[in-house]
């Protein structure tokens, strides 16, 4: 599922799956293993006094088969070990950390994620750190574990390393060559009488254009607010030349403002001919463009004279285990099986989710996924996303305004400083 930053979707409530215990005496584990806690741990030791482990896990409402069969692999792998009761409800993971800590008393055992909200949810004490760290850290790739860490501590397990943005493009149209500049696709989608999509409603993209620039965004050490210099006056780079370098892309006829559902729609259609997303789309993209399809990292753009590499935020997914838990150990364990090689590999295979497991992500299978591949040569030029929320609509307020060709003619340079003005806003100040 996609993290979304300006309009955020919040799943249907749904039936929550409840998977009964498992068949005692029956242990899936190998010789001498065991997945749940040692076996010279008691019951009680465990969170239980009769033997019963009753936890539940949220996650995608679009996941929910595919946790249904991890967990019932967990119950399996763990049989005789306790009789479970695995309840699996629906959260969005965009609002995971929302809900979680408006209610943490009946805040889940096991729970799904984005990155951007680790940092809150350590702060509230919510997060067990993970045990078996030095391993989970060799396992997954070093930006799933900077992304599940502060400081040294590694707060949850890594479960995609997807989340992320690059260019499709169609290649009836684009050449390998045709893709590196996007002076050069825009030039080409003008000439067909087609577009170049990316959506400006959007903060996450929009900092694609100052990422690479010298000019910075990023949250304070209290936390919660932002610093930016996004309006910088001096430098290589001021923040009048990106914003100029915006009107000029808005102003060419091959671009197209379009939100992710737009872009897809216009590739089937064919009025659109590339666009900037990311890997949630790509089946429907494939099914547009067929044999065409094809996706790239993002290109250069021209600001002040030079070509300047866009950028992008980088995004993970990740599971939690509720330090409150009454079955913490237990918790803990769900949580390492559903990120484990097995089940990153199953994830990929049935939700097209890029693993975060560096096994699991050197198969053929995975390197021959075209989007996946996009989104790591992207990584090169992507950062994580650690920003407060008075980012989002200021940056959004700026990208439409420069989207629509700032229609009221206002001073680059005014509408930079109240964006930027709103963007480091404090209630402590």
């Amino acid at each position: 599922m996609k993290r979304r930053f300006i309009a955020g979707f919040i799943c249907a409530a749904m039936p929550a799956v409840l998977l009964t215990a498992c068949g005692s005496g029956q242990n899936g584990a190998a010789a001498g293993e065991s997945v749940g806690p040692e076996a010279t741990e008691s019951t009680e030791a465990a969170g239980t006094d009769n033997g019963k482990v009753a936890l539940t896990v949220w996650g995608a409402e679009e996941d929910q088969a595919l946790l249904a069969q991890i967990v019932e692999s967990f119950q399996e792998e763990c049989a005789g070990q306790a009789d479970f009761e695995i309840t699996i409800a629906a959260e969005s993971e965009s609002t995971c950390k929302d809900t979680l800590l408006g209610d943490i008393g009946n805040a889940p055992d096991v729970f799904t994620f984005v990155d951007d909200q680790l940092m809150a949810m350590v702060a509230a004490g919510v997060l067990a750190p993970v045990p078996d760290a030095d391993t989970v850290k060799a396992e997954n790739s070093e930006g799933a574990v900077e992304a599940a860490s502060v400081g040294d501590t590694l707060y949850a397990y890594p479960m995609t390393a997807d989340n992320g943005y690059f260019m499709y493009y169609n290649k009836e149209y684009f050449s390998e060559e045709d893709v590196a500049t996007l002076d050069g696709m825009l030039a080409i989608a003008a000439e067909n009488g087609k577009k170049v999509a990316m959506d400006w409603s959007s903060g996450w993209y929009l900092y694609s254009f100052f990422g690479n620039t010298g000019l910075t965004v990023g949250l304070n050490d209290d936390g919660i607010s932002n610093y930016c210099t996004w309006n910088a006056t001096d430098g290589d780079i001021k923040g009048v030349d990106v914003a100029q370098a915006m009107l000029d892309i808005a102003a060419n006829p091959g671009f197209g403002n379009m939100v992710d559902a737009d872009f897809v729609a216009g590739a089937a259609d064919g009025s659109v001919i590339a666009g900037i997303s990311g890997v949630w789309d790509s089946s429907a993209i494939q099914q547009a463009w067929g044999s065409n399809y094809g996706a790239v990292k993002l290109p250069t753009y021209t600001c002040a004279g030079q070509q300047i590499q866009m950028a992008s935020f980088a995004g993970y997914k990740m599971v939690g285990a509720n330090a409150y838990s009454e079955n913490v150990d237990w918790a803990l364990k769900l949580a390492q099986w559903i990120t484990n090689e097995q089940n990153q590999t199953l994830r990929f295979q049935e939700r097209g989710q890029g693993p975060s497991n560096i096994n699991a992500a050197d198969t053929d299978e995975v390197k021959n996924d075209q989007a996946i591949q996009a989104l790591l040569q992207q990584s090169e030029f992507a950062s994580l996303q650690r920003i407060g929320g008075e980012y989002w609509t200021p940056v959004q307020e700026f990208g439409l305004t420069m989207a629509a060709g700032n229609p009221e003619g206002q001073g680059l340079q005014e509408l930079l400083d109240t964006m930027v003005e709103e963007v480091t806003f404090s209630n402590a100040q």
